[in-house]
């Protein structure tokens, strides 16, 4: 994280474009604000819109704003999120979500500085710095041509990889302590300490999740253990996040992966009455690559 740290403080001065890459749960929205607070925009505003929540048909409008009367039920004139990021700076998480022909628009506006509203001709010059995140495999999306490369050239100018928790035990310590610190702050508590013996499992685990998965142990651990001050194996309940998961899987019956992949989408709907960006997270999957998946199934039903 040291690195990432001076590659904050190296770029956050100028206007370059940023693109944060990692998996999810890393921090990339984390180091995107340290950028923005470090710069000289600090004080204007900080936008951000997850590519992946947004409906294919209405980018444009999101982005770029509408006039009135320029579609159906555009009621009255819009702006969109880059006019609302002049001046500041305006994050665009997971970029990869973005479809091929907004891509293109896209660039332009990064090129030139200008939007046009939907319904209008005129241009709008807009002074945005621009951060990008991804937790897909960029390189290989521009190779299969499902990512322009010059969109992706004009974003990279100055990226930032951020590894994964398993690859850095090293930093598990202090994020211990941090949202140790942070949840005392939240819940009123004297301060509590993590066993030894717990620190040293925590360590050793994969941690799929990342830093966000983290942190969720780490207030779970907290409200369960109550009065205690410190923090033991019992109270993290690792099986929960890992060996449950496990013996579950053993004790179904063999069915293709297909079919598996159709449950756990129809599970996750149910257990979100059908919110389908809940779902998707629930997942760990797009907002897009699960409505292309409940086109594939027509409305069938898993089998029972």
């Amino acid at each position: 994280m040291q690195t990432i740290f001076n590659q904050i403080e190296v770029v956050a001065k100028s206007d370059a474009p940023v693109f944060i890459q990692g998996e999810s749960g890393t921090g990339k929205e984390l180091i995107a604000q340290a950028i923005h607070d470090a710069s000289d925009r600090a004080t204007k505003a900080f936008i951000k819109v997850n590519c992946a929540a947004i409906p294919e048909t209405l980018f444009e409008s999101t982005l770029f704003g509408h006039e009135k009367g320029s579609f159906t039920n555009a009621v009255k004139t819009t702006k969109g999120l880059f006019e609302e990021a002049d001046g500041g700076t305006f994050l665009l998480d997971e970029i990869s979500e973005i479809p091929l022909g907004m891509q293109a628009k896209l660039l332009r506006v990064l090129q030139e500085g200008k939007i046009s509203r939907i319904g209008s001709s005129r241009e709008i010059e807009v002074d945005v710095r621009v951060i990008a995140t991804t937790n897909r495999n960029i390189i290989k999306m521009v190779e299969e041509n499902k990512f322009r490369s010059d969109l992706f050239f004009r974003l990279n100018v100055f990226p930032i990889r951020v590894s994964p928790l398993r690859n850095r035990p090293e930093d598990i310590v202090d994020l211990i302590d941090h949202f140790l610190l942070k949840f005392k702050a939240k819940y009123k508590f004297k301060l509590k300490v993590v066993d030894p013996k717990a620190i040293n499992v925590l360590v050793q685990q994969e941690w799929p999740g990342n830093v966000r998965q983290l942190e969720n142990l780490i207030e779970r651990a907290i409200l369960y253990s109550g009065n205690d001050e410190a923090l033991t194996l019992q109270h993290f309940s690792l099986e929960t996040d890992h060996v449950q998961g496990v013996q579950e899987i053993q004790e179904m019956p063999v069915i293709s992966i297909a079919e598996m992949e159709k449950r756990l989408i129809f599970n996750a709907l149910k257990k979100t009455a059908n919110n389908r960006t809940r779902a998707a997270e629930l997942l760990g999957i797009t907002v897009r690559t699960l409505r292309n998946k409940l086109h594939e199934y027509d409305g069938s039903e898993p089998e029972e």
